[in-house]
């Protein structure tokens, strides 16, 4: 779901950089997260199903070791440092590695007027997916390079293109469609986040946390892509 999803405290930024180019972004960012959170929920059940519930027996329990607020306060501060510390880390490193493979792939020929980079590379991948959810095919290998430049880099750089491309690159239908195509984390830098605060949260659990980072990853892909869709057959 978070990676379906976007922060509320970026909400006002995104909105702002895309206000010229789609009218009132407020309302469609707004609306697009709390759409993609049940959506969310769904795709991830298909993926991969859930268990039985548990009985009130196995309900693990949660163990108060403060003995006042204050101390409460110090070891949350204290506890807060290594969590900060592997998100930070684990964010640089996977920024690094994307910026390592677009080197890799900047030493092959490049295609057209541009090298060749990750993002291009799921633009091409996303034009057929985006085709899907309503872009018109002139306009979808335009609409897939920016959901490559959200999910290799993330969203604000996706927003930012998309406030950038001229007028004739997309036509104000598949701009809103694209609005709510790219309103969600789901991009490898989240991922490290993701692997860094919960791989702390719950050392124990690391490794099925990372197993599942690339699903994540494509679950909220899919689920933003979902969003799109209804927007792209409630406004046809």
């Amino acid at each position: 779901t978070g990676m379906a999803t976007i922060a509320g405290t970026v909400m006002v930024l995104y909105a702002t950089l895309i206000g010229d180019a789609v009218p009132n972004a407020m309302g469609h960012i707004l609306t697009a997260s709390l759409i993609s959170a049940p959506a969310a929920l769904v795709v991830a059940g298909l993926m991969i199903p859930g268990s039985a519930a548990q009985d009130a027996s196995e309900t693990p329990r949660i163990d108060q070791d403060a003995g006042s607020a204050m101390d409460a306060v110090t070891r949350g501060t204290l506890d807060a440092i290594p969590l900060m510390i592997n998100i930070m880390a684990m964010l640089v490193v996977m920024v690094a590695l994307v910026s390592l493979a677009n080197s890799a792939l900047a030493l092959l020929p490049a295609i057209g007027d541009a090298p060749l980079t990750l993002q291009r590379i799921l633009g091409w991948l996303f034009a057929p997916l985006v085709w899907l959810i309503g872009i018109p095919w002139q306009e979808a290998v335009s609409a897939g390079q920016l959901m490559g430049i959200k999910t290799v880099l993330n969203e604000l750089l996706a927003y930012l293109q998309l406030a950038a491309l001229p007028a004739d690159a997309l036509s104000e239908r598949s701009r809103l469609i694209m609005t709510y195509a790219l309103c969600g984390f789901a991009n490898f830098g989240s991922l490290g986040i993701m692997i860094g605060g919960l791989g702390t949260l719950a050392p124990e659990r690391r490794s099925e946390v990372v197993e599942l980072g690339l699903r994540s990853i494509i679950a909220g892909t899919l689920t933003t892509l979902m969003t799109g869709a209804v927007v792209g057959m409630l406004i046809y």
